[in-house]
């Protein structure tokens, strides 16, 4: 049975303890509630509150629902935490957040810059996770998938696509999307997001 929040058995990490401050601040700013929040979001209010509190961190189609309700891609917000707006990013400062349920690894490779459009980001799935999102962060986003290693099976609009090794989607996102590492093994893919 999947777990709905990625349990944290000492001290949360440094990008997760941003991270809530981050959305309880967005909470707060609209005046919701977490009753409202969980309407609007689908996502619990008990599980709302244990991640504002960093007591949890939020899954990743958790995440995605909540960046749909603020508009904000998944990077976007995950640069809001971050401590300065830096034109060049080494690869040992780069921003890495993890949903251990899914098997899900993500790094932000772009340096973190709110007021750009583009951004690159690698994703890394373990073998077997499948990971599902109801709803784009921001309608009709772009998208380029690329996989680097592997073999990633990705359904958008109702449509499905095999990707091997060095294949390349392009599509926008406007409904559900899904993303399955169906091979044996691990893959690696480079995400390049460019909002509307």
């Amino acid at each position: 049975m999947r777990r709905d929040v990625v349990e944290h058995e000492s001290a949360p990490d440094p990008v997760d303890a941003r991270l809530a401050a981050r959305l309880a601040e967005l909470r707060a700013e609209r005046g919701w509630s977490l009753g409202e929040l969980a309407e609007r979001s689908g996502v619990s209010r008990s599980t709302l509150s244990r991640a504002e509190r960093a007591e949890t961190s939020p899954t990743a189609a958790q995440l995605g629902r909540l960046c749909h309700v603020y508009g904000r891609t998944m990077s976007h917000l995950l640069s809001e935490v971050e401590t300065e707006h830096a034109p060049l990013v080494r690869a040992a400062e780069q921003t890495v957040w993890e949903d251990r349920a899914s098997g899900f690894v993500r790094r932000s490779v772009s340096p973190p810059h709110t007021g750009l459009r583009g951004e690159l980001v690698e994703g890394r799935l373990e073998a077997g996770a499948d990971i599902a999102y109801d709803r784009p962060p921001v309608p009709g986003l772009e998208q380029h998938i690329w996989v680097l290693e592997g073999a990633l099976d990705v359904t958008a609009q109702d449509v499905a696509h095999h990707l091997g090794t060095g294949d390349c989607l392009r599509l926008r996102v406007w409904g559900p999307t899904r993303f399955r590492c169906a091979g044996p093994e691990g893959a690696r893919y480079v995400l390049a997001v460019v909002r509307p």
